[in-house]
C-alpha cells in the first residue's frame, strides 16, 4: 500500500480516547475468556479460531455503553485478540510436558514463564517488524482488512452481537447438559463395532484365520466443533474428516485384522472396541505424528520464497524504525527501550533454560537459538499472516523446526535425559507463544493502521494483555487437564502429542519409528499425487472421529448456506452479510460451549474445597440415563441458525455488513 495515498478511517490529525482503563480493562477481560475458550477448543479439535473478528464485535457493543470511540474499540479488540494467540501458542507445546512425561502435571509457575517470556518476545519483536511489514511493504492482509470493514460498519450501529452473544448462552447450556460434569441429559455421540466374517488366508504355506471389523461413530452434538466447520469451509473440513476415514476406517481395521493375536480371546463389541481404540492410540496415532512432521516441513518449503522475502526484507529494513514518524499514526515505541527489553528477556529466557535444562552450557546454547530462532519466526509468522490471514499461520511447522534444531543440539552435547526433554520442549513452547503473537499482532496492528490507530498504544495494550493472560491462563490449562486429561480421547491435544513424541523421540531415544517412518512415506504419497493439506489429513487421523466428524458437517452446513445464496442470486453485499452473520454466530457457539466446559472443570476441582456442593451438584444429574436421540435435537437447530437465519435476515441489515474488496 503506498503510504502518500492512504488514508486512514481516523485521520492523523484527530486526537480522540484511545488507551483508556476502560478499553485495556475490557480487552484484558476479553484475552482471558476468547484465551480459556481457544485453549479447550485447540485442545480438543487440533484448530484454533482467531479472536480478531468477535473481540471487535464484542468491544463496539461493550465500549457503545460507556460512550467509547472507535479507537478506544481498536485498543480493546487488540488487547482481547493476543489472548487467543498466546494460548494458541501454548497448547502446541505446554501440554506435551505431560504427554512426554516431563512432568506429571501441569505446572502453574513454569507455564506462566514460558507464555511470559515467549509472549513478551513475541511483542518485541513485531515493534521492530511494524513499519516494514504493515505500512512499507505491499501486502494484501486478508483477515486485517475483513476485520476493518466490520468495525467500520459497526459505526452505523450494526454490531451484531446479539448473535455472538445469543449463540454463546445456546452452547453453553447445551454443554451443561452434554458434559458428563454438568447435568447430563445428552449423550454427544453413538458408536457401535460392526465385526468382519471370518477369512482364512494362506500365507508362507500356512493357512492362517483372519477376523476383525469396523468401529463407526456419529458426529459429536458439539455446537463448537460445528461451528469450527462453518468457519473453515467445506474444503477443509473434508480434508480433516478425509483422514479420520484414513485412520478409523482404513489403517485401524487394517491393523485389527492383520494381527489376529490381538483379538484373540476377545469377546464382544465391546471389547472389540477397546482393542480398536487402543490400536488407533497406540499404532495410528504415531503414524500420524510420521505424516504431520513430513507435512510441517512441506508447508514451509513451499512457503519458501515468502519467507525468504518477508525474512529478508525484515532484516534491510529494521532500520526505518528508528527514524520514527511526526505523526501520531506512524510513531511506536522507542525502539532502542525496546531492544534494550529484548536484552532483558533473553537474560530471563536463559535462567528459565537454566532451570529445565540443568546445564550451563545448554541454556546459553538454547538461549542463541531461541532469540534467533525467534526473530526470524516473528517476522515469518507476521509475513505469512499479511499474505494468507492468521487462521493459517503455520506456527506448529515453524516450532517444530526449532524443536528438532534444540533437539539435535542437546543430543550433541549429552543432555539426553530428561532435563534434554524438557529443554527442548521449553524452547519450542517459547518460539511458539512469540510466533503466535507476532502473527496475531501484525493482523492486529495492519487493523489499526487502516482505522487510523496510534501504534504505540497499540504496543502497550498488546504487552499488557500478555501479561495479564500469561498470569491467568495457565489456571485453566490446569483445570482442563485435571478433570479432562490432555491426551485422551477427551483433549487430544494433536500438536502437543507432535511435539512430545518428537522431543521423546530424539533427546529421549524413545520413539515408534517404524511406525513414525511409515507415516512419513504416508505423506510423501500424499504430496507426490498432489492432495490438498496432508497436515490436514495427519490431524484428522489424530483425532477421535467423531471429533473430525462434527467440523466436517459444520463444513456442510456453510456448503448448504453458500448453495442457498448462490440460487438465490444475492448481492455481494447481501451474501457477506449473511456469512458474517453465520461467522458470528459460529464464534458465539465456539465460546459458549468452551467457556461452560472450563466453568464445568472447575466446578469439579472445586469439590476439592466444598464436598457437599459438589455432591449436591452430582445429584442433579443421578439416576438419569443420558440419551443420545436427545442429541439429533441440535443439528436442525443449527441448520436454521447458520442457514436459514442468515437468509432471512441478510435483505434487511439484520447483520453486519462487511464488503471486503
Amino acid at each position: 500500500m503506498d503510504k502518500k495515498e492512504f488514508k486512514p478511517f481516523v485521520p492523523a490529525s484527530q486526537n480522540m480516547a484511545e488507551l483508556t482503563v476502560k478499553a485495556v480493562v475490557l480487552g484484558c477481560i476479553m484475552a482471558v475468556v476468547l484465551g480459556m475458550a481457544n485453549a479447550y477448543l485447540g485442545m480438543k479439535a487440533g484448530l484454533t479460531v482467531a479472536a480478531t473478528f468477535p473481540a471487535a464485535v464484542v468491544a463496539m457493543a461493550a465500549l457503545r455503553v460507556f460512550g467509547g470511540t472507535i479507537l478506544e474499540e481498536n485498543v480493546a479488540r487488540t488487547t482481547a485478540s493476543v489472548g487467543e494467540a498466546l494460548v494458541a501458542g501454548a497448547i502446541f507445546t505446554i501440554p506435551a510436558f505431560v504427554i512426554s512425561g516431563a512432568w506429571d502435571e501441569l505446572r502453574y509457575w513454569e507455564s506462566t514463564a514460558i507464555m511470559l517470556v515467549g509472549g513478551v518476545l513475541g511483542v518485541l519483536f513485531v515493534i521492530v517488524l511494524r513499519r516494514t511489514l504493515v505500512v512499507e511493504a505491499d501486502l494484501p492482509f486478508p483477515e486485517s482488512v475483513a476485520a476493518a470493514e466490520i468495525v467500520k460498519a459497526g459505526q452505523g450501529g450494526q454490531t451484531g452481537a446479539k448473535y455472538v452473544f445469543g449463540a454463546m448462552g445456546l452452547a453453553a447450556a447445551w454443554e451443561l447438559v452434554k458434559n458428563s460434569n454438568g447435568v447430563q441429559l445428552v449423550s454427544q455421540s453413538a458408536n457401535w463395532f460392526k465385526g468382519f466374517a471370518q477369512s482364512n488366508i494362506e500365507v508362507m504355506g500356512e493357512k492362517l484365520a483372519y477376523t476383525g471389523g469396523i468401529m463407526f461413530a456419529t458426529p459429536a452434538a458439539s455446537p463448537a466443533l460445528i461451528g469450527v466447520g462453518y468457519i473453515v469451509g467445506m474444503r477443509v473440513s473434508a480434508v480433516l474428516f478425509a483422514g479420520a476415514v484414513m485412520g478409523w476406517l482404513l489403517l485401524v481395521p487394517l491393523a485389527v485384522f492383520l494381527n489376529p493375536a490381538l483379538s484373540a480371546g476377545l469377546e464382544g463389541d465391546a471389547s472389540m472396541m477397546e482393542l480398536a481404540n487402543s490400536v488407533w492410540s497406540r499404532q495410528i496415532r504415531p503414524l500420524a505424528v510420521g505424516t504431520m512432521i513430513v507435512a510441517a516441513f512441506y508447508t514451509l518449503y513451499n512457503l519458501r520464497s515468502s519467507l525468504i522475502a518477508g525474512v529478508g526484507k525484515a532484516l534491510k529494513d529494521i532500520g526505518a524504525v528508528k527514524e520514527g514518524g511526526a505523526e501520531r499514526t506512524d510513531v511506536d515505541l522507542d525502539v532502542k527501550k525496546v531492544f534494550v527489553a529484548i536484552a532483558v528477556m533473553a537474560v530471563a529466557t536463559f535462567f528459565l533454560y537454566y532451570y529445565f535444562a540443568q546445564s550451563l552450557g545448554g541454556a546459553v546454547v538454547l538461549t542463541i537459538v531461541m532469540v534467533v530462532l525467534g526473530f526470524l519466526f516473528a517476522a515469518v509468522a507476521g509475513y505469512l499472516v499479511a499474505l494468507i490471514g492468521s487462521s493459517n499461520n503455520p506456527i506448529s511447522g515453524l516450532t517444530l523446526s526449532a524443536l528438532l534444531i534444540s533437539a539435535v543440539l542437546m543430543v550433541f552435547m549429552g543432555l539426553t535425559d530428561v532435563h534434554g526433554v524438557a529443554a527442548v520442549l521449553a524452547v519450542a513452547g517459547v518460539v511458539c507463544c512469540a510466533a503466535g503473537v507476532a502473527g496475531d499482532m501484525m493482523q492486529d496492528l495492519k487493523v489499526g493502521h487502516i482505522l487510523g490507530g496510534t501504534p504505540w498504544k497499540m504496543e502497550v495494550g498488546e504487552l499488557i494483555g500478555v501479561f495479564v493472560a500469561a498470569l491467568v491462563l495457565a489456571w485453566p490449562l490446569m483445570a482442563l487437564h485435571k478433570v479432562y486429561t490432555i491426551g485422551s480421547a477427551a483433549l487430544p491435544a494433536p500438536q502437543a502429542g507432535l511435539m512430545a513424541l518428537m522431543a521423546n523421540g530424539i533427546v529421549g531415544g524413545e520413539m515408534a519409528w517404524p511406525l513414525v517412518i511409515v507415516g512419513m512415506f504416508l505423506a510423501v504419497g500424499l504430496i507426490l499425487i498432489e492432495s490438498p493439506s496432508p497436515m490436514l489429513i495427519a490431524v484428522g487421523m489424530y483425532l477421535p472421529f467423531e471429533s473430525t466428524a462434527a467440523i466436517f458437517v459444520g463444513g456442510v452446513i456453510k456448503w448448504m448456506m453458500e448453495t442457498r445464496l448462490k440460487k438465490s442470486g444475492a448481492s455481494a453485499e447481501e451474501a457477506t452479510r449473511a456469512d458474517n452473520m453465520g461467522l458470528l454466530m459460529s464464534s458465539g457457539f465456539i465460546a459458549g460451549e468452551a467457556l461452560m466446559a472450563v466453568l464445568l472443570a472447575f466446578i469439579v476441582l472445586g469439590g476439592d474445597f466444598s464436598p457437599g456442593m459438589l455432591e449436591f451438584w452430582r445429584g442433579l444429574s443421578s439416576g438419569i440415563t443420558p440419551s443420545f436421540l436427545l442429541s439429533l435435537v441440535i443439528y436442525p437447530v443449527l441448520i436454521y441458525l447458520l442457514v436459514w437465519m442468515p437468509m432471512k435476515k441478510m435483505r434487511d441489515g439484520g447483520s453486519p455488513a462487511s464488503k471486503v474488496d
